[in-house]
This record gives C-alpha cells, sequence and structure tokens, in this order.
C-alpha cells in the first residue's frame, strides 16, 4: 500500500507541473491541441488526487457500520474520475477542437526568454514539454504495464481484453488505460502542432484537439463501465468460481453444495459464502474441522478469498 501511494503522489506532483508547462505552451502560441493537453493533464492530476483518497479510505480498518472494511472506496472515486474529470476534460476538448476547426485561425507566434538561451519561438515550449510528457507517460505505463501482465500471468488470463473484464485492481487498470490514453494524445498533440507549424494550416492543430477530447470521453464511457460491475457486486469469473466449487465437492465429508457465491468488496477482496451439505454420520467436532479446512483450502487455493463464510447443512 505505501509503495502504490508513493507512486500515486510522483505521478500526481509529475502530472501538475506537466499541466501547468502545456497551459505555458498554449499562452505563448494559441494552439488548440495544446489546450486540449493541458485539460488531459489536469484530469490526470486529479485522478491521482482520487486514487490516493480511494487508497486511503480502502485502507481503513472494517467497522461496526462498514463490517467489511472500505474497500470499495477505490471503485467509488475511480467512477468519479470517469465521469468527473475525464468526462468533463474530454468534452471540454472535443469542444474547443471542434470550434477550431469551424473556426480557424492562424496560430501566434509567442517568443519565450531564458537567461542563458535568450529569445527563442514559443512553439519549442510545446515541443519540449509534449515531448518530456512521451518519455514519463511511457515510464509510468511501463509500470503499470508489469503489474498488469503479473496480474495476467498470475491469474492465467489469455491476455489484456480477458484481465479488463475480470480485474478488481482498478488503480492498476486505471493506471494502465490512463497513461495509454495520456501518450497517444501527447503525440497527436505533438504531429498536430508540428503539422500546423511546418504547413501554416490551423488544421491539423485543430483536429488534433478534436481527436484527444473524443479519446479522453472514450476513456471515461469504458472506466465508468468497469467500475460499474463492481460497484455493483460482481463475482468471481465462473470459470475460477468453478475450481472454487470442485474442491468443495470433493472434499472428504461433503455432499452437495446446496448454494455458493462469491463477490468481491475490495480490490482483491473476495467474499465465499456457501450452505454444504454434509455426510450426516459425522460429528459436531468433525464438523467444526471439515469447515475450517475447507475455508483454509479455500484461501490457499485462490489469494483473493479473504473472508469465507460456510453453512452446514446436514
Amino acid at each position: 500500500m505505501a509503495s502504490n501511494r508513493s507512486v500515486v503522489i510522483a505521478a500526481l506532483i509529475a502530472n501538475g507541473a506537466i499541466a501547468i508547462l502545456k497551459f505555458a505552451g498554449f499562452l505563448l502560441t494559441g494552439s488548440a491541441a495544446m489546450l486540449s493537453e493541458t485539460y488531459h493533464s489536469i484530469s490526470d492530476t486529479g485522478n491521482q488526487i482520487f486514487l490516493l483518497i480511494g487508497i486511503r479510505y480502502g485502507g481503513k480498518e472494517a467497522s461496526r457500520d462498514h463490517p467489511f472494511g472500505y474497500g470499495k472506496a477505490q471503485f467509488f472515486y475511480s467512477f468519479l474520475v470517469s465521469v468527473l474529470l475525464f468526462g468533463i476534460a474530454g468534452w471540454e476538448s472535443a469542444k474547443h477542437g471542434y470550434n477550431a476547426i469551424v473556426n480557424p485561425h492562424a496560430a501566434e507566434v509567442g517568443q519565450a526568454s531564458l537567461p542563458v538561451i535568450g529569445s527563442f519561438p514559443g512553439v519549442w515550449v510545446n515541443y519540449v514539454v509534449l515531448i518530456g510528457a512521451i518519455l514519463f507517460e511511457g515510464y509510468a505505463l511501463k509500470k503499470a504495464n508489469d503489474e498488469m501482465t503479473r496480474q495476467i500471468d498470475e491469474h492465467g488470463w489469455s491476455g489484456y481484453r480477458e484481465a479488463f473484464r475480470k480485474t478488481s485492481d482498478v488503480t492498476t487498470l486505471t493506471a494502465l488505460t490512463e497513461d495509454t490514453i495520456a501518450m497517444a494524445g501527447a503525440g497527436i498533440a505533438l504531429f498536430g502542432v508540428f503539422l500546423s507549424r511546418t504547413t501554416g494550416n490551423p488544421l491539423y492543430d485543430a483536429v488534433a484537439a478534436l481527436l484527444i477530447g473524443l479519446m479522453l470521453m472514450g476513456f471515461a464511457i469504458a472506466l465508468a463501465w468497469e467500475n460499474k460491475r463492481l460497484l455493483l457486486g460482481e463475482s468471481l469469473p465462473a470459470d475460477e468460481e468453478r475450481k472454487l466449487r470442485e474442491l468443495i465437492v470433493g472434499w472428504d465429508g461433503v455432499d452437495e453444495i446446496v448454494d455458493f457465491r462469491t463477490v468481491y468488496f475490495g480490490p482483491e477482496q473476495l467474499l465465499v459464502t456457501a450452505d454444504v451439505a454434509l455426510d450426516a454420520n459425522l460429528e459436531t467436532e468433525a464438523i467444526d474441522d471439515s469447515i475450517t479446512e475447507i475455508e483454509n483450502a479455500l484461501m490457499e487455493t485462490q489469494p483473493q478469498v479473504r473472508k469465507v463464510y460456510i453453512e452446514p447443512e446436514v
């Protein structure tokens, strides 16, 4: 948890600084793509804030009001990221890009200066900031991808598509998607700004802004959909749940499973409940021992299982 928090804090500081530099580039050149990227980085910064809040609340101890803890806080705050941040930022970016397409205007020729370098074209700020953003997001993407790859190997998933449908680790899911979109957005902005400056046609810059906005809105919809399934109480995927059922059915003294349910109550935190018909000849002490052994076996088989409630039926 501490390492996750430090990574998020580092990303928060970096994204905040990048947002300021992108906005400076917009002020110097009036680039629509740079304004869209400013919205994008502001969204990323807000995203890190919400993730930090989610991590903080998710780590709180269980209480009488919340007997299973606060793990779902991360699902909730990740959902807020999609709706409040990326949805709004995506809409504003797309709207600004559309307006720039409908009402094109030549880019401003702003100047910037540094004590050592002296005066230079403001568009250079755009190039440097966007290239820096691509490098930073590339590093962050690698870290998120390493974690997602680890989960894919651990669970035996076929690839990213299955992982996106089944993972309960919304922090990694959000980071991986966010970093991918961030790299793509910075690349599109860099390409659009360069083409507009080279050809003198502001359309390329405006189209880049529109594309960035559409990507952000698409990400908002996808992230909201993924968090919806977890907020509503999704169960363990059927193929993995089947393994737990088979373990119980094959246990000595178990006749059949009357009822079996699983549900996520936090990232990588699974609750299992089962009504199990036991052999009528078992003594009370033997029943208690069997239930304890089954509970331990379920936790060993599936590391995500944190709580198990088995109701014996003789």
